[in-house]
């Protein structure tokens, strides 16, 4: 393995190009080669960012390849990331990691007897925005947080995705596709959920993609498109996520944290960067917070921090030194469980307690950040 792990990504849809274009940044890892089940897909990602177009059995076969991505659709990334763990390659999957925890239990216990990593997105929560809140809940900058809100609001994907079927299936959904950004966040500045309650709804049954060959096209509706929950965390707090694709406008914060001492405003955790606020009690206006962090940087349309592939080099440095890495299995887990519950209880009207714990991730120093940068 040397000083870098060699990278494969199985799945060469839109978002396989973000790892390719910013793996670049990183330590620890080269990507090495692309497969899809369609290699007309992979040939062209290939050539796009001059590595390896294999089929998928001749990726998982390669002795160069130490770690694989998982770019699949939703439905497909259990079976998938198993393929990678039988054939002795660690895996990093894109959010979800699964859809159920027993998915996320059987996978980790296959990873623990292979003597494997598992990673998962989003990373985001490494975002220098993200990070300066986490240091300033931890220095007690707000005092002891209460309760806050999260809210991820829009109309839907079929305005401007061209095959946005798997958004509205079974893995789709505002909860599974959004909501790890959010939780991933929310657990990372609190720690784990202990209870989860919810209502949910799927307010229309059917949705019109709205561009491309497919323009006009009338798709069906399988999953909750808009879902109410209250999060209560171990810590004590108690959080309310708003998460729906039924929303034409809305103008609440996206994240706020409401403590003793005062209330923090948080940017997207879609992103790396953002305006962090904060009023203390006895401020007139709020404060805005900044540090110098190499994810804070704007490196995307001019406006917007993007460092997706930061978890992925920190889990390949981790594997390299035997350590920890941040975006682990058992966080991963934890999150499943909260975004399966969270579905469960719009079902079924249940207070639902969480069965698994995880502890909070270690916090990403700027200095630290550095040392995953090429």
């Amino acid at each position: 393995m040397g000083n870098k792990l060699g990278v494969g990504i199985i799945g060469c849809g839109n978002i396989s190009a973000a790892y390719l274009e910013l793996a670049p940044l990183f330590n620890g890892y080269d990507i090495l080669a692309v497969a899809d089940i369609n290699m007309d897909n992979a040939n062209e990602r290939a050539a796009e960012f001059d590595v390896r177009a294999q089929t998928v059995e001749e990726l998982l076969a390669e002795d160069d390849i130490d770690l694989v991505i998982n770019l699949t659709t939703p439905l497909a990334h259990v079976q998938v990331s198993r393929a990678i763990l039988q054939a002795g390659k660690h895996v990093y999957s894109e959010k979800p990691f699964v859809l159920s925890l027993e998915e996320a239990q059987d996978l980790s216990e296959l990873a623990k007897a292979k003597g494997l990593r598992i990673g998962s997105a989003p990373d985001t929560f490494f975002g220098a925005s993200h990070q300066l809140a986490r240091k300033l809940i931890d220095d007690g900058e707000i005092g002891s947080v209460a309760s806050g809100t999260a809210i991820v609001m829009s109309h839907g994907m079929e305005d401007w995705h061209p095959n946005p079927d798997f958004f509205f299936q079974k893995g789709g959904g505002p909860i599974l596709d959004l909501g790890p950004y959010y939780l991933c966040n929310l657990i990372q500045l609190l720690g784990p959920v202990k209870q989860v309650s919810s209502f949910a709804s799927i307010v229309r049954e059917t949705r019109t993609i709205a561009n491309g060959p497919r323009d006009g096209e009338e798709i069906p509706v399988e999953t909750p498109t808009t879902i109410h929950s209250l999060l209560s965390f171990e810590s004590g707090a108690i959080i309310t996520l708003l998460a729906s694709w039924d929303v034409w406008s809305n103008e609440h914060p996206i994240m706020e944290l409401y403590g003793s001492e005062g209330t923090m405003n948080i940017p997207d955790p879609n992103w790396f960067g953002g305006v962090l606020k904060v009023k203390s009690r006895d401020d007139d206006e709020a404060t805005e917070h900044a540090w110098e962090h190499p994810f804070a940087v704007p490196n995307f349309e001019e406006v917007h921090a993007n460092y997706r592939g930061a978890g992925l080099a920190d889990m390949a440095l981790s594997i390299l030194a035997g350590q920890d890495h941040r975006c682990g299995a058992e966080f991963a887990t934890h999150v499943i469980e909260v975004m399966a519950a969270i579905l469960t209880a719009g079902e079924t009207n249940q207070v639902l307690t969480m069965s698994t714990r995880c502890e909070r991730p270690e916090a990403l120093s700027p200095e630290q950040a550095r040392s995953l940068m090429a």
